[in-house]
């Protein structure tokens, strides 16, 4: 990795590129500081301190939903935006064939549907976390002005956001949206660093007790790093055999060449895709039900369950249940995900048609199937793989321990790390052969 950022250095566009992004960058986390108007400062951090439905996006979004910056819904309306594009693509034909036929202008137009729906959910959550926090006293008054302006504000930061990721994708390095995540999590970084210094050295003095559990979070995330490192990397390699073919009036000689099935095909998805599943009934009901946290009955039952996922301030038994839906959810997702994005039967018939077979598996129907059980225990290892990873920030805050840093970050920031670093090489590799060219 090293070696590829140096070499990226010495490239005069591969480093205009790198510069570029890292200003957008800077952008981003200026932004996240800058608190929308009408906001009362002094009661923020109190309104904040048990924030809940809200940790996920603070996660994501490098604090700026605990300051009620102007990018405090961070790019959750686009995720969601994108969850429900990829779902209606699904039982809608025309969609559908725009995904799969449509090339690049096809794709252009599920962004820009993906871009119209992110302005409606993000006026939709930009209204739920002002009604959500409207007497909690963080506002300087409840005129509807007020309301009307930080609704705007978090509108137009969300927008701003999805600039900056097109920005990024298009003229930088990495997928934009992906960059801006990783951002936000690394920003909690000198959090986890001071929680875990704080173990070492208390206010008593030097603790040998926290010595050993610094020593056991360091050795757990770096053997966390390496379990996500494989998984994300190794694959299952399916062989494919073509034979000779006349292609023109030239004649093709055989050729033997692999499949190459992720681990985890869904990468992170599934993990947003059931957070979000999770916090969005709390979301939904924290605008028609003030101070729900405190009462009772079924609908504050059921706020309680769904921010399980998020914070500890609820009785074990709503945690135990939410963790198990929200890891069956995950489960699902990942088989959902995976099967949306590869199809055995499609993959079969091109093979077929370009003259191939699998070793020892006759072409048609039974490639298909040799190819979809395949697909079935890589995702199950793949789903629990993700699942475990999720429990762990759950069962730590059974703990006295509050890290910034849980399994879904460490999971989303090697992930990403790991596709910039491809990117460069890829730019890397294109930018010597164009040179050879010459």
């Amino acid at each position: 990795m090293f070696k590829t950022l140096k070499n990226a250095l010495k490239t005069p566009d591969v480093r205009k590129r790198l510069m570029y992004t890292l200003i957008l960058i800077v952008v981003f986390r200026l932004g996240c500081y800058i608190t929308v108007p009408g906001v009362n400062s002094f009661q923020l951090a109190e309104a904040f301190s048990g924030q809940g439905i809200g940790s996920l996006i603070d996660l994501i979004s490098g604090g700026a939903f605990s300051r009620l910056s102007i990018f405090a819904m961070s790019i959750s309306p686009y995720i969601t935006a994108s969850i429900v594009i990829q779902l209606l693509a699904m039982v809608i034909p025309a969609l559908e064939r725009l995904t799969k036929e449509g090339g690049e202008e096809g794709r252009s137009k599920i962004n820009r549907y993906t871009k119209m729906l992110t302005v409606v959910l993000a006026l939709v959550e930009g209204l739920g976390i002002y009604l959500s926090y409207k007497n909690s006293g963080i506002f300087i008054n409840s005129e509807f002005i007020t309301g009307l302006t930080v609704v705007i504000s978090l509108m137009a930061g969300t927008a701003i956001l999805m600039w900056l990721g097109d920005q990024i994708t298009n003229k930088g390095i990495g997928n934009g949206i992906s960059v801006i995540i990783f951002v936000g999590i690394i920003a909690g970084l000198p959090s986890a660093v001071t929680t875990i210094w704080n173990l070492i050295f208390t206010a008593v003095g030097f603790s040998t007790t926290g010595l050993l559990t610094a020593i056991g979070i360091i050795i757990g995330a770096i053997l966390l790093v390496a379990g996500v490192v494989f998984v994300q990397q190794a694959e299952r390699r399916v062989p494919v055999q073509y034979s000779k073919r006349v292609v023109g009036r030239k004649m093709v000689g055989a050729q033997n060449t692999h499949i190459p099935l992720k681990l985890v095909m869904a990468g992170v998805m599934p993990v947003i895709f059931a957070s979000s599943f999770m916090t969005f009934p709390a979301m939904i009901i924290q605008m028609f039900v003030s101070d729900i946290a405190t009462k009772t009955g079924f609908w504050a039952g059921v706020y309680k369950f769904s921010i399980a996922t998020s914070t500890s301030n609820v009785p074990v038994g709503y945690s135990i249940a939410n963790a198990i839906v929200y890891l069956l959810l995950i489960l699902g997702f990942t088989y959902f995900y995976t099967y949306a994005t590869f199809n055995p039967a499609e993959v079969s018939n091109n093979i077929k048609k370009n003259g191939g077979f699998i070793p020892g598996i006759r072409a048609g129907k039974p490639t298909t199937e040799y190819l979809s059980s395949i697909i079935s225990k890589i995702t199950l290892f793949g789903g629990i793989f993700l699942s475990v990873i999720a429990v762990i920030p759950m069962l730590l805050r059974f703990t006295t321990l509050n890290l910034a840093f849980g399994g879904t970050s460490i999971l989303i920031v090697v992930g990403v790390a790991l596709e910039t670093v491809q990117q460069l090489e890829s730019q890397l590799v294109m930018r010597h052969y164009k040179g050879f060219l010459e």
